[in-house]
């Protein structure tokens, strides 16, 4: 048989101005070309990003969720809670009788705790001590195992804990925190596990797309729990918020493990068709990792690294507003209870059409060739940083307008939506087999913000004025943006020479053992 040169494919697509970088997206659209492609609507890997989806909103959930409802749980008439209020108020208190906050009704007998407020922090940041352990051993089981036990167990485990919580705080705030730190510990897997199983499921040409659809459960989890909670509170107590929550997880935990498996092949429910086109498209790449990983070539992956400092950069904006936003609206704008749930839903509501809109376009960018996989990515990373960031900076000049600083901050929230596309997809274009574990490295450091941003947003508004809530969207927006430059500098698509060793090895151990033809 004669030679083919090895750019023969790739110069007839694209012509002899034809670069390195262009090598991987000529491989994923001449595989497309060359099978019939499943269609996506009603296939097993779309059921399974729905059940991602779900999943993902239900821990959410459950990790916002108790602080709602702290409001409820402890007793505001204990005097070591009480805020000091004598301070002139940054904005004018509305007129008449709703110049002050509506005291939370709950139903008679509901259990209340004399909580201060250092103990209070304590119980809301429990959750990541737990979270930030399991991270990393979660990716790399899932990766050699499968994904489906992990990401199952991790929703089903942290649903079970929070069902508990009533009788853990009955019991005493060191045992609530224990059982916080035992849901971090659980759900810690959940993402990394997510990320393998999409290793083995998801055709390069859908990667943004199905990555966004599942990933974007968090912004609608968050949505539901910070309104819903506070309703529960007040017609079924606080202590039903944590049965219906943890029921929730629970049930979905049967779909689960009914209609999902961890690889194409062994889905019981697939057609032919959408399961070679899975296995075709993926190739090697589709198949899990051994025991032993190329950690050294990893820590020297500039790639690597500059995933997980924007994530970092990306995660601060992200958890400061999440934990913060809420006190905004209460302390600066003095919304009352109903509309501050309302209102700091609407920015997460919101970013969840604009995450699927950005992985349907980043797909086809890709698809058309109109963009490398790195450029994609970056422009995408760019405005979910970026476009967030200047917004941020305009609710700093919105003073005391209450339209002009939810619509920035909703804006914000939203557009943030679109790095789903970019940065937090990259893992699985520079290393597909070890995406599970990248995740869990790259979710670690990514935790960092969430644990280290209330805290700062803490110090700038311990006096609780408008130019200490400036610093902290300031600082928050200086932040994206850096994060933004890194990534547009060093970012890259291209997967690694180091992701590929394992492969490799596996080829020549296949010819020997065939031997020469």
């Amino acid at each position: 048989m004669d030679s083919v040169p090895k750019d023969t494919t790739s110069s007839e697509l694209l012509g002899p101005n034809i670069t390195a970088e262009t090598i991987q997206e000529d491989i994923f659209t001449d595989s497309a070309a060359e099978m019939k492609v499943s269609p996506r609507c009603c296939s097993a890997r779309l059921s399974l990003a729905v059940l991602m989806f779900l999943g993902i909103s239900v821990v959410y959930g459950l990790r916002v969720n108790l602080s709602v409802a702290m409001v409820a749980m402890v007793n505001v008439t204990d005097p070591s809670g009480a805020r000091n209020t004598t301070a002139e108020p940054a904005c004018p208190l509305p007129s008449g009788p709703e110049n002050s906050s509506r005291a939370l009704q709950q139903p008679d007998g509901t259990p209340q705790y004399p909580w201060d407020s250092e103990t209070q922090g304590w119980l809301l940041g429990a959750f990541f001590f737990g979270y930030l352990c399991t991270q990393i051993p979660g990716g790399y089981l899932a990766g050699h195992y499968g994904g489906k036990i992990f990401l199952g167990m991790g929703v089903f485990g942290t649903a079970v804990l929070t069902v508990l919580t009533p009788l853990a705080a009955g019991l005493g705030s060191r045992w609530l925190f224990a059982l916080r730190a035992l849901e971090g510990f659980g759900e810690g897997v959940t993402f990394p596990a997510m990320m393998a199983m999409w290793t083995r499921w998801a055709p390069p040409l859908e990667r943004s797309f199905l990555i966004s659809l599942s990933g974007s459960g968090g912004s609608f989890g968050a949505c539901l729990a910070l309104p819903l909670t506070g309703y529960i509170c007040e017609q079924l107590g606080w202590p039903a918020v944590f049965y219906l929550c943890g029921g929730a997880g629970c049930l979905w935990f049967i779909f689960w493990c009914i209609l999902v498996s961890d690889d194409p092949r062994t889905h019981r429910r697939i057609s032919e068709q959408e399961r070679d086109y899975i296995i075709n498209s993926i190739g090697a790449q589709g198949k899990g990792h051994g025991w032993s990983l190329p950690l050294v070539s990893m820590g020297l992956s500039v790639p690597l690294w500059t995933i997980i400092v924007t994530q970092m950069c990306s995660n601060w904006s992200f958890y400061t507003l999440l934990t913060s936003l809420p006190t905004y609206m209460n302390d600066i704008l003095h919304f009352d209870l109903q509309s501050n749930g309302f209102l700091s839903a609407l920015p997460y509501f919101c970013s969840v059409p604009v995450s699927l809109l950005s992985g349907v376009a980043a797909d086809w960018l890709i698809m058309r060739q109109v963009f490398s996989i790195t450029n994609v990515r970056k422009i995408f990373t760019f405005t979910g940083l970026v476009l967030p960031a200047l917004f941020l900076i305009a609710v700093c000049y919105a003073g005391c307008s209450h339209i002009l600083t939810v619509t920035f901050l909703t804006l914000s929230t939203s557009l943030g939506g679109s790095s789903s596309a970019g940065v937090y997809v990259n893992q699985i274009d520079i290393a597909p087999r070890y995406a599970g574990f990248l995740l869990g490295i790259t979710n670690t450091f990514g935790t960092i913000p969430g644990v280290v941003a209330p805290i700062v947003t803490g110090y700038f508004t311990e006096d609780h004025t408008m130019a200490g809530w400036r610093k902290v969207f300031w600082v928050a927006a200086g932040i994206n943006i850096g994060g933004a430059v890194i990534y547009m500098i060093f970012g890259n698509g291209k997967i690694q020479a180091w992701a590929n060793e394992e492969e490799n090895g596996e080829e020549e151990e296949e010819e020997r053992a065939v031997g020469p033809s």
